[in-house]
């Protein structure tokens, strides 16, 4: 909140004062910024969100598909709409922990993903990729996942850069609907 200071109480700029400035609030990144849903340590015991994530129903979850070995779920914290991750079931941190099962699901809901998303969304290319560590960028490390993040031709902006805010056009639940309904498989 930008205050100015001035003695003068009538020239104090504060909440809902109008100013030039247009406000987009993101009240629901503070939680992943203060660290909500983050585990208490490695185990899956210690609170892993991902461990969590089945034992909800899809809708709560934000879960779109369920396999064998892993499972699909929407970002709670996207960097664009519809990015979504697959993850084990298994409480495992490293890729090299998989089982060829596993692996093999894996590969196969990214290809489901991507599939979806361009039919959902027409996304026209795709970053995809996991961060394996807390040196690599990982925000939950102790239970691996893939990101998928559809990407639009100008979909990056002065947003980012400048206002460190992502603008996203849909509610999370409405995302998981549109996806759940055109999942291949």
């Amino acid at each position: 909140m930008l205050h100015c200071m001035t003695s003068d109480p009538e020239q104090q700029i504060g909440v809902g004062t109008p100013d030039a400035f247009q406000r987009l609030w993101t009240p629901h990144r503070m939680a992943y910024i203060q660290g909500e849903n983050k585990p208490t340590g490695p185990e899956a015991g210690d609170g892993c969100p991902f461990c969590a994530v089945p034992s909800k129903s899809d809708e709560d979850g934000l879960l779109i598909a369920r396999g064998s070995h892993v499972y699909a779920v929407l970002n709670l914290y996207p960097y664009t709409g519809g990015h979504l991750m697959v993850v084990p079931f298994r409480h495992v941190a490293d890729y090299t922990e998989l089982t060829e099962a596993e692996t093999a699901e894996l590969a196969l809901f990214t290809q489901r993903a991507m599939t979806a998303l361009r039919a959902a969304s027409g996304a026209h290319g795709f970053n995809i990729g996991m961060n394996q560590g807390m040196a690599a960028g990982a925000g939950i490390a102790a239970h691996l996942h893939q990101h998928i993040v559809p990407r639009w031709g100008g979909d990056t902006n002065f947003m980012p850069v400048v206002g460190h805010t992502k603008v996203l056009p849909q509610l999370l639940a409405d995302t998981r609907l549109m996806l759940a309904n055109v999942w291949p498989g």
